[in-house]
Order: structure tokens, then C-alpha cells, then sequence
């Protein structure tokens, strides 16, 4: 009788048994680490249409974030600037003229915003609510890093839900006190700041760690 499969056909089951679980757990790493937002999302960086340097005004002018986000203490959103609050220096004291400005100058003759590119996003389905947080004592570089060292805004966390309740279980680190909210230098490990010990606090900080308190 004619031998129609060669004998090397008998040890297809034993590479199936040893290398498909192999190849089914590099499959679930592949998944779950290029397909997170730790790889996805860290790092982007549109590019904007005008070239608004946070390492200029919030770094070495020490414009405060809130001169330009100026609903973050009273709002869930931080509002971005109107044309007008960027006109305010540059309509006359700062590079009137200057050609990367156009589009600002155009923007606000027209009296239509600027299309900036939002960098950071989270999904339509997540509540967030920057000025619960702020209330709290949460720093903005706990979510967007030191803003006032980037010439172009950088997404520097993930911003995912798991990253958000490690938070939320362990706020502590991430507290200061609220006068340095918005003090992209400083830092609680060095100021040996507590937040339980901090006399300006009125209650214990308890952000929620179930479903409904970000999924509404």
C-alpha cells in the first residue's frame, strides 16, 4: 500500500501542542501591550496650526495655567483661551506682525477660535471633571506632565482607566497643597508634604473606585 503522508506528518500534533500556546500567549502580549494607550497614545504630539510654545509663556514668562484655562477651578472642561486673551499681548506689545501669528490674527478678525488640535482625550464614555480634582489637590503635571518644559504639548501618560485607578486607590502621592496647584515644580517627596496633616484640608480625599463614579 502506497504511503500517501511522510512519516514527519506524525509529529504535527506535538508542534501544534508545544508551540500553539507559545504563540497564542505572545499573541495576548502583542495585544495587550501595541494595542494600549501606554503605546498608542504616550507621545503624540500634533502638530498645532500655530506654534504655541508652553515652554516659553508657562516656563520662562511663568504665565499661571489658569490665565489661559480659565474655567479649570469651576468647570468639568479647561476651557482653551479665546483670541481674544492671546491678543491681549499680541495685538500691539508682542510680534504684531509676526508671520506664524497670521493665523491667530486672521482668527480673531473674523471673530472665529483657533482650530487647536486636542491632544489629550479620553472617550466620550468617561467622566472626567478637572475641577473636582483641582478641589482635591491634584497637580497638573499629575496628568499632563511638566507642560512648562514642552515647546510642543506631549501626551506624557495613558490616560487609561487602569493608569486613572491606581490613582483613585492610592490618591496620596498625587496630592499638594492647593495653593501649589498649578506649580509645575513643585514636588510633595521633597517638600515632605501630607495631605492628611495639611490644616487647609477639610476632608479626607476618597475619589471613587466603582463603575457608575466615571461610567455615567
Amino acid at each position: 500500500m502506497a504511503v500517501i503522508f511522510p512519516r514527519w506528518t506524525n509529529r504535527i500534533p506535538f508542534y501544534l501542542g508545544a508551540g500553539g500556546p507559545v504563540v497564542l500567549g505572545g499573541l495576548i502580549f502583542a495585544i495587550w501591550y501595541w494595542f494600549s494607550p501606554q503605546y498608542t497614545d504616550v507621545g503624540y504630539q500634533p502638530r498645532q496650526p500655530i506654534p504655541f510654545s508652553h515652554k516659553l509663556h508657562a516656563g520662562n514668562l511663568g504665565l499661571d495655567c489658569r490665565y489661559c484655562h480659565n474655567t479649570v477651578e469651576r468647570a468639568a472642561h479647561a476651557a482653551i483661551p479665546p483670541t481674544s486673551t492671546c491678543m491681549g499681548c499680541h495685538e500691539k506689545l508682542v510680534k504684531p506682525n509676526s508671520i506664524p501669528l497670521a493665523p491667530l490674527r486672521a482668527a480673531h478678525a473674523a471673530g472665529k477660535p483657533v482650530k487647536w488640535v486636542k491632544v489629550h482625550m479620553l472617550p466620550d464614555y468617561a467622566y472626567f471633571n478637572h475641577s473636582v480634582h483641582l478641589a482635591a489637590g491634584v497637580g497638573c503635571t499629575s496628568c499632563h506632565g511638566r507642560i512648562d518644559q514642552m515647546p510642543i504639548v506631549t501626551q506624557k501618560q495613558p490616560l487609561s482607566m487602569s493608569w486613572c485607578l491606581e490613582c483613585h486607590r492610592n490618591p496620596k502621592p498625587h496630592l499638594r497643597p492647593l495653593d501649589q496647584i498649578t506649580n509645575m515644580a513643585w514636588d510633595s517627596k521633597k517638600a515632605g508634604y501630607d495631605p492628611d496633616k495639611d490644616p487647609m484640608r477639610k476632608r479626607k480625599v476618597n475619589p471613587p473606585t466603582y463603575c457608575s463614579g466615571c461610567h455615567r
